[in-house]
């Protein structure tokens, strides 16, 4: 089967929900390490993109030429809740550029940060595209623009010279020919790209070894470390990569993409692996990456303690009783 039961849900002792997935453990030479399921399922890698989405302006040293801080550079990479310091980023990033918001064209949403917390927003509060969760990619996709001469009112469509750069370099990051990249449109109006569970976290195995690539070493290193050194920049208060990143100690890059993909890699280890859950629920989801990271033993007490949020394996109801538990039914194996 390409799909397994991952994780499980109990009430009074039966079986209620069961959530199907894929997981691939990649290491940096591309060789398959562990699976569950389908190592090569094909999917949609959704927001888990956005650091390999960076790497043509990376590459050009755009971050250099338009004055971006770490701090932006993570942004680069962010799925972000909207929150004070992401619009003051994303503002400054398109100043730089000589921009303003109102050039972007990845749309506006309600902040993250309220629908993470379900909350209405503060009803003085005007958002706009600046608090949209992907306006620092699309900032770095306008200064890029700007620094290479394109024209920044189609910079999303897929035969803009932006996106085909894009294209080009997100498959020599994962070992893939550009025409092989199934695409699609992610939710920010941007092509996104498909391929297979194990090349997501090859390319995450590489971005996560930095210097030591030998094609994108500068690059990938100037990302990953970015996003580690600015993991609220990526994510936000109350988020995962923020709180996985934070219990990597550094040694961790991770990024969450919508409708139930993961990736997390490891600096020290070399390795990186990407976890599809296929009906894109967010707590099987991370309750797999957490179990993930114990059966590959790179989880310390300490760690296991940190992430017991994120395993989320008691279930509660409104009145705080233990009406069932989240488990995990699955053991990676070796190909």
């Amino acid at each position: 089967m390409n799909l397994q039961p991952i994780i499980e849900l109990t009430r009074g002792g039966l079986q209620e929900c069961t959530h199907f997935g894929a997981i691939a453990v990649v290491n940096v030479r591309g060789h398959l390490v562990a699976q569950v399921g389908d190592p090569n399922l094909l999917i949609f890698t959704r927001s888990t993109l956005k650091a390999l989405q960076a790497l043509p302006f990376v590459e050009a040293k755009g971050p250099q030429q338009f004055g971006f801080s770490t701090a932006q550079i993570a942004m680069l990479c962010a799925s972000h809740g909207g929150e004070p310091m992401h619009v003051a980023a994303a503002e400054d990033m398109l100043g730089k550029a000589g921009l303003t918001y109102k050039t972007l064209r990845c749309g506006c949403h309600v902040p993250g940060l309220f629908t993470l917390l379900d909350q209405a927003p503060p009803p003085d509060l005007v958002f706009d595209e600046r608090h949209n969760n992907c306006s620092g990619k699309h900032a770095g996709f306008l200064a890029h623009c700007v620094g290479q001469g394109w024209a920044t009112e189609d910079y999303i469509a897929p035969e803009h010279p932006l996106q085909l750069a894009i294209r080009r370099d997100v498959a020599r990051a994962v070992g893939m020919a550009a025409q092989d990249l199934k695409m699609g449109i992610d939710g920010c109006s941007a092509p996104n790209y498909a391929m297979p569970l194990s090349k997501l976290a090859y390319g995450y195995a590489r971005l996560a070894s930095g210097a030591s690539d030998s094609e994108f070493g500068e690059s990938f290193a100037t990302l990953s470390e970015a996003m580690t050194s600015h993991p609220e920049m990526v994510s936000g208060t109350g988020r995962n990569d923020l709180a996985f990143m934070q219990a990597g100690r550094g040694d961790w890059v991770t990024k969450v993409g919508a409708d139930g993909v993961q990736v997390v890699a490891s600096k020290s280890r070399g390795e990186a692996f990407a976890v599809k859950i296929s009906d894109g629920n967010k707590p099987a989801l991370f309750a797999a990456c957490v179990e993930v990271l114990d059966q590959l033993g790179w989880l310390d007490e300490a760690q296991r303690t940190q992430l017991a949020p994120w395993r989320a394996a008691t279930l509660r109801n409104a009145r705080g009783m233990h009406v069932g538990d989240r488990l995990p039914v699955f053991a990676l194996a070796t190909p």
